[in-house]
């Protein structure tokens, strides 16, 4: 009788956006099938007089097992992708070369992010709790990126990006004596 092992759902094929989360999804897949090692491991190599068949199927074995990985990484990415990276011979070349590549690219974003929040400005035409989750999430983005910002200064940003209308109710939140948290901010609101 044969048992299947059931792993973690395939992460989608990588395009070139959000590596960051492909890549904790692609580690948490291969560390279900016991692969993840594969991704730091350097090449066994044989020293001589070790020529025996015990080291022999261990080598034979890590590459069997390198293989795998490195060929599971490969189908998580999308065709034009797969056809740069595939030349990699290792996991750790490929995961590395990726690495590189798109952890470039992210630091971008955390510019384009921080300029995403500083610009954002709430109008009296749309709700404001909806603005107030618009502002959240590019938070939550930032929190995601690394960085940090205490919740004082999430609330007195959400204060301070309050529409014009709400003028009064603004004044009224920065003279209160009891600092609130955002949820407290966004019952309030």
């Amino acid at each position: 009788m044969t048992t299947s092992v059931n792993h973690a759902e395939k992460p989608d094929k990588f395009n070139g956006l959000d590596f960051k989360r492909w890549q904790q999804k692609m580690l948490f897949y291969l560390t279900t099938l016991n692969l993840a090692r594969f991704l730091t491991e350097e090449v066994p190599t044989l020293k001589e007089g070790e020529q025996n068949a015990e080291s022999v199927n261990a080598i034979e074995a890590w590459n069997h097992s390198n293989f795998l990985c490195r060929n599971y990484v490969l189908n998580g990415l999308a065709d034009a992708l797969y056809n740069v990276f595939c030349e990699k011979k290792t996991t750790k070349e490929l995961w590395e070369s990726l690495d590189r590549k798109y952890k470039t690219e992210d630091a971008g974003a955390k510019i384009f992010l921080v300029g995403r929040f500083l610009d954002f400005k709430m109008l009296d035409s749309k709700p404001v709790i909806s603005q107030v989750q618009e502002l959240q999430l590019i938070l939550h983005d930032i929190h995601a990126e690394g960085m940090t910002l205490s919740e004082s200064f999430q609330v007195a940003a959400i204060i301070e990006k309050l529409p014009p209308a709400w003028k009064e109710f603004k004044n009224y939140l920065k003279h209160k004596r009891k600092e609130l948290n955002v949820e407290e901010l966004i019952v309030r609101l």
